[in-house]
Formats: structure tokens, C-alpha cells, sequence
């Protein structure tokens, strides 16, 4: 019989009514699969994706960077010196250990143990070894004779005949009250009924596969009857309103109302800021013309060379209007500071 052929036409008369059941089971499970991926799909781009970007920065921020400098600045620095103070343990109990316990050790296993054991030694070779070895054989002797010999007698002819006789007895009890039955029942039931299940199983997957790729196809066609049915009644309603309503009068609120409020708005601010601007230097000059009022023009200083030490040059030029270095002014007494006052009353 060739591999996928059912016994007695049992596929051909099972394939129709087994596609039938399993389709009319898998379409609602299609479109209920399609529509679960599409809400899932919705879901994870609009939802849990930026959901789960927010998160990793909020534990970024709130958990990554303190653990870091926590370990960068505390544990780090905290683990060091308990190296540090480890290490100087490990030394400090290290030099107790062989002052006090490893060099007397080692003055005991030198002075006392390795005499006394080669005492021992010379002992066990000069006197216990050769008596210990009589002692083993006669042991050894007595076992043979009391024991090995009659147990190996007893398992040669009487063990191993009458194990041999149960064997050959149990072995064809278990050939005729196990392996004959069983041997049938796998023959004759079991190896039928496993051909017939497995024709049944090969045609309900077959049809599974069919009503699948058919589910598919129908749950593709009722998206698409969805979606043109979506677009229809709501996405070229919106769009028609969108050009003929929204555009038009967009288009004349901007163009009536928002560029010549716009426009009014910037001019009557360049008209503040120069107001502003002539209020501000008609103040500054009522404060110059009161400082000058109350403390009298400030008179310009012109920078005077520093006098080199000793005599000046014969010959050197005057200049007009200066005084020679070192001599002040007539007006610069050092004791009145009125007029080289910073403050806001009296500053330019």
C-alpha cells in the first residue's frame, strides 16, 4: 500500500464532511486572530512602545544613573578599603599564625614526630611486618579451606543447575502468557486502528491547512468591506468637509482677519518701542541737565605722562594748559569726591 493512500477508500470518505467541520470552526477563529493581531499591532505602536520608551528612561534616570554613581563614588571606594583592611588582616594573621602555631609545629614534627617515627619504622620492619605476615597466612589459609572452597562447590553444582532450570521455566511461562498476546494484540488491533487514526489525523490537518488559508482570505475580504465601508462613511465625509468648509474659511480668516491684525499688531509695537525709546532719552536728558544744575559741567581730563625720577629735561616742550608733574589741578582737591560720584543721579 503506497504512503498516504487510505485502506478502502477511508479518505476519500472522510475528507469532505472533516473540511466542512473544520472550517466552519476555524473562520470565526481566523477573524477573531486577525482582529486580536490588528488591536495588538495598535496597541504596541501607539501604546506600549512609547509606554515602554518612557520607562526605560524613567529607570534610566530615577534608577540606572543613581545605582552608577552610587557604585562609583560608594561602593567602589568602600570595597577598596575593605580590600585595604583585608589584606592588612590577612598579613597581621598570617605573621600570628607562623610565630605561634607553624614554627612550634615545625620545632615538634623536627625534634619529637621524626624520631619516634623512624623508631616506629625500624620497629614495623625489624619485628611487626614479619610476624603480621605469618599472621596473614594463616588467615588467609583457613579462609580458603572453611569457606571458599565449599561456597565455590555449592554455586558449581547446585546454584548455577537449578538457576539455569528456573530460567528455562520463567522464559517460556513469560513467551506464552506475554509475548504470544501481545504479539497479537499489536498485530491484529492496534497497528489497524493506529492506520485508520493516522488517515483521520493526515485529512483533519489537510483540512485544517485549507480552512486556515480560507479563513484568511475571508477575514482579508471583510477588512477590506470594513475599511472601505470606514472610509466611506467617515474619512471622505471629513475629507469633503475638509476642502469645501475648513480650507475655504481658513483661507479668508487668514487672509481677512489674522495678517491685518498681524500687521496692526506689529506697527502699533514699533510705534510703542519709539515712544518708548523718546521717553527714555528725554529722561536721560532731564537727568544730565539736573546734574549739571546741582554740581556744575563735568570738566574733561586729559591723560598726563607719569615725571621720570630727577630733574626734567632742559629744553623739554610745555604743553599749553598743563601743569607740570605732580601738581594738581585747580579744581582736583583731593578731599571733595562730589563730582566723581557713580551714583544714578549723577552718572551719564
Amino acid at each position: 500500500m503506497a504512503r498516504g493512500e487510505a485502506p478502502g477508500g477511508l479518505g476519500v470518505a472522510v475528507r469532505l464532511p472533516v473540511r466542512l467541520v473544520v472550517l466552519a470552526l476555524v473562520v470565526p477563529a481566523r477573524l477573531l486572530w486577525d482582529a486580536l493581531v490588528l488591536t495588538g499591532a495598535f496597541l504596541w505602536r501607539y501604546g506600549l512602545r512609547p509606554l515602554g520608551r518612557a520607562a526605560g528612561w524613567l529607570g534610566r534616570t530615577l534608577v540606572v544613573v543613581p545605582v552608577l554613581w552610587l557604585v562609583e563614588w560608594v561602593l567602589v571606594p568602600l570595597c577598596r578599603a575593605a580590600l585595604w583592611l583585608l589584606s592588612a588582616l590577612w598579613r597581621g594573621t598570617g605573621w600570628l599564625l607562623r610565630t605561634l602555631v607553624v614554627t612550634p609545629l615545625a620545632w615538634l614534627y623536627r625534634a619529637v614526630l621524626t624520631p619516634l617515627g623512624h623508631g616506629a619504622q625500624w620497629l614495623w620492619a625489624r619485628a611487626l611486618a614479619p610476624l603480621g605476615r605469618g599472621v596473614g597466612a594463616g588467615l588467609a589459609w583457613l579462609l580458603r579451606v572453611c569457606f571458599l572452597v565449599p561456597l565455590s562447590w555449592l554455586w558449581t553444582w547446585v546454584l548455577v543447575p537449578v538457576g539455569r532450570g528456573l530460567g528455562y521455566v520463567l522464559y517460556w511461562m513469560l513467551r506464552l502468557l506475554v509475548h504470544y498476546p501481545a504479539v497479537g494484540l499489536w498485530r491484529w488491533l492496534l497497528v489497524p486502528l493506529g492506520r485508520v487514526l493516522a488517515v483521520v489525523g493526515r485529512e483533519a490537518a489537510d483540512a485544517l491547512g485549507h480552512a486556515w488559508r480560507i479563513a484568511g482570505r475571508i477575514s482579508r475580504a471583510v477588512g477590506r468591506f470594513l475599511g472601505a465601508a470606514f472610509a466611506l462613511l467617515f474619512v471622505t465625509p471629513a475629507a469633503w468637509v475638509y476642502r469645501t468648509v475648513c480650507t475655504p474659511v481658513g483661507h479668508l480668516v487668514r487672509d481677512a482677519l489674522w495678517r491685518p491684525a498681524a500687521r496692526v499688531a506689529r506697527e502699533v509695537g514699533h510705534g510703542a518701542r519709539q515712544a518708548f525709546a523718546s521717553v527714555r532719552e528725554g529722561a536721560r536728558q532731564a537727568r544730565a541737565d539736573v546734574r549739571r544744575m546741582l554740581f556744575g559741567a563735568r570738566s574733561e581730563r586729559t591723560a598726563v605722562p607719569r615725571a621720570s625720577a630727577g630733574p626734567p629735561r632742559t629744553g623739554a616742550p610745555q604743553v599749553p594748559g598743563r601743569r607740570a608733574s605732580g601738581s594738581p589741578e585747580p579744581g582736583d582737591d583731593p578731599r571733595r569726591t562730589l563730582g566723581r560720584s557713580k551714583t544714578a543721579l549723577t552718572k551719564d
